[in-house]
Formats: structure tokens, sequence, C-alpha cells
């Protein structure tokens, strides 16, 4: 099977092998307050930063999923409220859990065409924190490096939490250009679900300890008082991190990672642009994700090439949101290799062209 899905999406098939040496290494029934862990721990960390140009004095955290970093931020950093921009389904449930916590929390939504609106955005200065997604999984959006420092110029005294978890692991993020970062690791870091990265400035640390919020396990302030001994506030998924630090090991370093990537999803919108039965739903060439592309036809047609395609051993990812039945998904991810792509390429000639 071709799994072209969105995440959960294709693991690396060395994780096969990992697995295994996992199993060989005694790693899974290591205690996670015992000398091995502490050591996997602080190892992975160091690879984080140096794999994916994460800034020195950032620190790392390491929790169950994206959703549970929305909890986190919302519950760490924020006693009034937060804001949010979004143009998709995640974004917009980032938002609305957000005012389940805050209710006096914003949000602007902005068109899947349109760049992040910086210029019209009117936050007020009791915002505590600015939420957006990087890379809307649900549409195929993304968001340029260049909005996100425009955004950090208009808004410095304010912190930025960013949603990366489509793009973290494949695309060269500017991690300095904004205080908060977080990805779960079943799209770009092509390893099983289950454990998230999150990823804080300095500032957003001095933030949690002036708010000392300790009322929740994966209280901010927790985890970074866990941390400093490369530790955690919960028994971690063990297991996962020793998957990521195998992962992290044999990959190249994210400048190359995020070529490759860009050259191939220049490549498949070209391919797929040739069609006149869909089309590319993001019309607007400068905000189409590099890791998720989305297409859009009839829902007859839509369900039609989602069947064939799974009798050809094609796995390709559903609609989400409001654009569920009339679009499909998919994946540009590192796990992913070229020569599959050209077996999608061939299915889509062979039956659509």
């Amino acid at each position: 099977m071709l799994n072209f899905y969105p995440g959960p999406s294709k693991l690396y098939p060395e994780v096969r092998t990992y697995l295994t040496d996992a199993y060989d290494e005694g790693i899974l029934g290591a205690p996670h307050r015992g000398e091995q862990f502490v050591q996997l721990s602080r190892t992975v960390v160091g690879s984080l930063k140096r794999r994916l140009n994460i800034p020195q004095d950032y620190y790392i955290f390491f929790t169950s999923s994206a959703t549970e970093c929305w909890e986190i931020l919302i519950q760490s950093l924020t006693k009034q409220k937060s804001f949010h921009i979004y143009n998709g389904s995640f974004g917009e449930k980032w938002y609305d859990y957000a005012k389940k916590l805050r209710p006096a929390s914003e949000g602007i939504r902005f068109d899947i065409n349109e760049a992040l609106p910086v210029e019209a955005l009117d936050i007020s200065t009791d915002t505590e924190l600015i939420c957006f997604t990087q890379n809307e999984t649900s549409n195929g959006t993304q968001v340029s490096a260049t909005s996100i420092l425009n955004l950090q110029n208009r808004y410095r005294d304010t912190l930025i939490a960013v949603d990366a978890t489509s793009s973290m692991a494949g695309l060269n993020l500017k991690l300095i250009k904004a205080d908060i970062w977080f990805a779960s690791v079943q799209k770009c870091f092509g390893l099983p679900p289950g454990l998230a990265i999150l990823v804080c400035s300095p500032r957003t640390i001095f933030r949690a300890k002036q708010m000392a919020e300790r009322n929740h396990y994966n209280s901010l302030v927790f985890l970074y008082e866990k941390m400093l001994n490369y530790q955690t506030t919960h028994t971690p998924n063990i297991l996962n991190i020793y998957l990521l630090k195998r992962m992290l090991e044999d990959r190249p370093f994210i400048k190359q990672l995020d070529q490759d990537l860009t050259d191939r999803a220049n490549a498949l919108y070209e391919f797929f642009g040739q069609f006149t039965e869909f089309k590319l739903l993001v019309e607007n060439e400068e905000v189409r994700s590099k890791t998720v592309l989305t297409l859009e036809a009839n829902e007859r047609l839509v369900e039609d090439i989602k069947k064939r395609a799974l009798h050809h051993n094609i796995r390709l990812g559903n609609g989400y949101g409001p654009w569920q039945r009339n679009t499909f998904r998919i994946a540009n991810f590192p796990a992913i290799g070229n020569e599959e792509y050209e077996e999608l390429k061939r299915f889509f000639l062979n039956n659509y062209a």
C-alpha cells in the first residue's frame, strides 16, 4: 500500500529495525527517572536543535500530541485571552478550544488564497498569546516566513505560538521568528503517533514562571522544571522518543530536507495542474503548502478517485472540514520516496488524463 495520507502517514521504513533495536537495547522497560532515559532525552534534545536549526537557547519538551500543546499553552501562558488567526479547521479548532478555557479569547478568519493578513489585524494590548497554524493540513495552505517576521515586528511584546504539525522536520522553519512551535511526529517526522515536540523561547519560560500556573500535570512550569534534568512530568512515550533519536541520526539536516520537499512540491503542483477533471484547491501559489496538496472536484469524482486509488493499493487523504466531500489530499512528507510519487503520477495519467 502506497500511503499518501497526510497523517498519520507513512513511516520511515527503517522504523522496523529501530523497533527491534529498542527491544534489544532494553530501553522499553527503562525507568523514566533513570540514567538510561535521561541520556536518551539529552541526546534527542541536542539532535533536534542541530538537525532542525532550533536556537540553542530555546527549550524543548515532550508531550503526547499537538492538541495537548494547545491546552498547555492556553492554561499556562494566558490569564485572560489569546488571539487566533486561522483559515482552516485545525486553526479554528485551536481557537474554539481556547475559548472554552479563556472565554474572552478572540480570533479572525482569513481566506485560503490570502496571505496572513498582518496589516489588517487589530490585536488589543491585553492579548497574551497570538496563535496561528503555519501549515494548515485541512486545506493545504501555509504561512510564509516573511508573514511570520512581519507579525513578530508588529507585535514584539506579545508571545507568538505556531502550530507546525505538518511542516516541522520537513521544512526549514525560521524558529527564531516566533516564541513557541510545536508538532506531532506522525507527519514529517515519519514516526508513529503518540508524541509531540514543544519548542519554547526563553521569554516564553519567563512568562510561564511569572504566571506560575501549577494546576495541571502538564503545566508549562512543571515541564520546564523537569526538563532541567532531561526528565518529563509523566511517564513518557519512551519508544517514540527512542525512534525519534534514531530517525534524526539517519536523516539529512533540515536544509537539505527542505530543498528536496520544495523541489518535489513544485513538480507535483505542475503535474496536477494539467488535469481538467479536478483542480488545485488553493489558487494562490504563494500560500500553497509544500507538504500537503489539496485537490478539488465534484463529490462523485472525489469518491471515484479515492476508491480507484485504493484498488491500486494507493491511499489518498480524505478531505477535511468544509472541504471534506469535494477534495482529496496528498502528503508530501520526507518518508515517502520519489519512486512512490512516480507511481502515483502513473495512476492519474492512466485513469484521468
